[in-house]
């Protein structure tokens, strides 16, 4: 997973519960790369679960619900660190339809060792369209952060997004999006 991933993350948190939450994080997770991310850097997604799982702890907030709220923030991060990707772009689900075919390959150019879920367009309609995410790491809380805040982005709150997960282990879920 990504540097960026983390050291977003780690901001995240302090912007919303103090840098003594973030050391905490730190101290009471087991993490292979002692909590010292690099944005460029590639680290196990096992940390993240690993801190997420932490946060969860000292908020009582369930992992899908940090997972989702700090995806939505996460898109505002790639959409002011990344403008070229959503240059031209101006229908949400035309956009959405090209993350596998144009997005992935591009951010595969800044970090060829970066391991990206898929995403298989499934319906494509005017008003509706559906998605099939696949990831080993099951982290579809966090993809459906990411489609809300490119929803609220492109549309407001003009839309509905729901999902049905499709495994017993999150690792294939469908994003169902209405407008």
């Amino acid at each position: 997973m990504k540097g960026i991933v983390f050291t977003e993350f780690l901001e995240f948190v302090e912007n919303h519960h103090g840098i003594v939450m973030v050391d905490n994080l730190i101290n009471k997770s087991d993490l292979e790369s002692g909590g010292v991310y690099s944005s460029v850097g590639t680290y196990k997604h096992h940390e993240m679960v690993e801190l997420v799982s932490q946060l969860s702890l000292e908020t009582n907030v369930p992992i899908g619900d940090l997972l989702y709220i700090y995806g939505e923030h996460f898109f505002s991060v790639l959409f002011s660190s990344y403008p070229s990707f959503f240059e031209g772009q101006k229908d949400c689900f035309k956009f959405l339809a090209t993350v596998d075919n144009y997005i992935h390959p591009e951010v595969l150019k800044l970090y060829p060792d970066a391991e990206l879920p898929r995403f298989e367009t499934e319906l494509h309609e005017t008003n509706e369209m559906r998605l099939i995410y696949h990831s080993e790491r099951a982290l579809y809380t966090f993809a459906e952060g990411l489609i809300e805040g490119l929803m609220k982005h492109y549309v407001g709150d003009n839309y509905t997004l729901s999902r049905e997960v499709l495994d017993d282990e999150g690792k294939k879920v469908r994003f169902i999006i209405t407008r």
